[in-house]
């Protein structure tokens, strides 16, 4: 009953404060998202082949975790668009040859590969790695796309919470193991490159401690949402302590986190009715694919991103995070701790 009472507790204080943050807001922000455009020239509405219209990615290498389905699937489908060669890193390889048949299908000249990656293995993201490196190809650009969404309480195999392993330690592991690649690819092309994390305006739903450094494993404290916000959380403070990193050591390379905005894809496959209902409103109420894919692909590719790091992104523009997404001392501390749990 205390856990109850006390997951219940959470949820109305991460309610609370979500409630806060968007009141913060900017009355600019909510004119862009109405469909106006923002600073960028581009708003809520815009899709992912408007923001990178005009953009030729044929000397780039990418790769983009979790393209099997949903905004992944349109990420790689337009960076292969703009002559982008794409990897498809993805847990279900099947599943991610089907989506290849289909880029390829509509686009005979793209360059789409598929390659297996479980992040909630730790194994599986030191092989993949390994693998992609012995193909002796250079890599410009990581989009740390795939996640799970609000999951029932589990432990990923190497004793991990599952969001948090996926969502978060799988991608700083996969960061880490690439990033020497990525810099070298940098340095030898003169082309920067470009790190995305895709977060979510959900980070403003975590835990009010930010992280739970010591209870990670705690199922008593475990809230499915708070869970997931502090997931999301991680994924724009790895961004801007990685940035730091990133500046300090000179590397040409930029490292971002956005929101793609609210999308009725399979991440909701965890709540059968909330889905059903959100797949009913969709159209009314919600980004469609090609809208939820835009601020990742102008992230990653539109010029106007030249030499821009550290930030976060809404709608294919600058946005606010939340105050602990800000906390540098925070972010150095999940860095401590994620160097840790990858050892």
């Amino acid at each position: 009953m205390q856990t109850l009472l006390t997951s219940r507790k959470e949820r109305v204080a991460s309610s609370r404060r979500l409630v806060e943050e968007r009141k913060r807001k900017s009355a600019k922000k909510m004119v862009w998202f109405l469909g106006f455009k923002g600073p960028s020239g581009f708003s809520a509405r815009s899709t992912a082949e408007e923001v990178t219209q005009g953009v030729d990615g044929s000397s780039l290498v990418a790769i983009v975790t979790g393209a099997s389905s949903g905004i992944g699937t349109e990420t790689a489908r337009v960076l292969a668009l703009r002559g982008v060669h794409v990897f498809m890193a993805v847990r279900n390889v099947d599943a991610g040859k089907n989506v290849k048949d289909a880029i390829i299908k509509d686009n005979p000249t793209a360059k789409v590969d598929v390659m297996e990656l479980d992040l909630t293995s730790k194994s599986s993201v030191r092989k993949f790695a390994s693998d992609y490196k012995s193909l002796n190809l250079p890599l410009n650009i990581l989009i740390n796309n795939a996640g799970v969404m609000a999951t029932p309480y589990l432990l990923s195999e190497d004793g991990i919470e599952l969001q948090f392993a996926t969502n978060h330690i799988g991608h700083f592991l996969l960061t880490d193991l690439l990033l020497e690649k990525m810099k070298t690819t940098a340095h030898k092309s003169k082309v920067e490159g470009r790190i995305v994390n895709v977060s979510s305006e959900a980070h403003k739903l975590t835990y009010k401690e930010g992280i739970l450094f010591d209870k990670l494993n705690d199922q008593s404290r475990y809230g499915s949402w708070a869970a997931y916000g502090q997931s999301k959380l991680a994924n724009i403070l790895h961004a801007a302590e990685l940035s730091r990193h990133l500046k300090e050591e000179g590397a040409n390379i930029t490292a971002n986190s956005l929101h793609p905005g609210v999308i009725a894809t399979n991440l909701l496959r965890h709540h059968g009715l909330f889905s059903s209902i959100a797949q009913v409103i969709n159209r009314f109420t919600m980004k469609s694919v090609q809208q939820g894919a835009a601020t990742t692909c102008y992230v990653a590719l539109n010029p106007q991103m030249q030499g821009v790091t550290g930030k976060y992104f809404a709608d294919s523009n600058e946005a606010e995070s939340s105050m602990l997404a800000k906390d540098t001392e925070l972010a150095k501390k999940l860095w401590e701790f994620s160097m840790e749990l990858i050892q």
